[in-house]
């Protein structure tokens, strides 16, 4: 799995809009009762090509969401978007999810699930037709998706990492 093409991205420098994609109740029993904790998970992006998630716990659902938001601005990565769709297919790996990502024709639509809708939407991608197979485990559809995302190259990055121009790229 080579993750060389992840260029990461300041979250000072751009304005992010945040996602919540979940959140999750957990009991902790004690000898007084039940003591209940919350994680969320929330996706940070500018929706221009800039997408991050984090994972936040606390005992009351606005900490919670709060830290995801802190956690997600903490791992921001730049994606590849042409004319709002993804470059070409992908397929993301993350545990037990597995995602299939495939561009779409403008006027599509985000054609995906619950998790990855927000990861998409939240990257800039307007049109894309995206499939979960495997766990549908939010925490792993969404780091999935992005492992997908991560595996995209536009063109332009292809040629200049082959040291060739941009025409023989498509062109052989």
């Amino acid at each position: 799995m080579s993750q060389n093409n992840i260029k990461s991205v300041k979250a000072s420098e751009i304005d992010l809009k945040e996602r919540v994609v979940t959140i999750n109740r957990v009991a902790k029993v004690v000898k007084g009762g039940r003591r209940f904790s919350f994680s969320a998970i929330v996706v940070v992006g500018d929706g221009n090509g800039v997408v991050g998630y984090g994972l936040g716990k606390a005992n009351e659902v606005t900490d919670a969401i709060t830290k995801g938001i802190d956690d997600a601005k903490k791992n921001l990565m730049k994606v590849p978007v042409l004319n709002g769709t993804v470059p070409h297919d992908a397929i993301g790996k993350y545990g037990g999810g597995f995602v299939l990502v495939k561009p779409a024709a403008p006027g599509t639509g985000v054609i995906a699930g619950g998790a990855m809708r927000a990861v998409f939407e939240s990257a800039g991608v307007k049109d894309v037709l995206a499939k979960s197979k495997g766990s549908s485990n939010p925490h792993n559809v969404v780091k999935a998706t992005i492992n997908a995302l991560s595996r995209m190259r536009d063109a332009y990055t292809v040629a200049q990492h082959r040291g060739i121009t941009l025409n023989k790229v498509f062109n052989g």
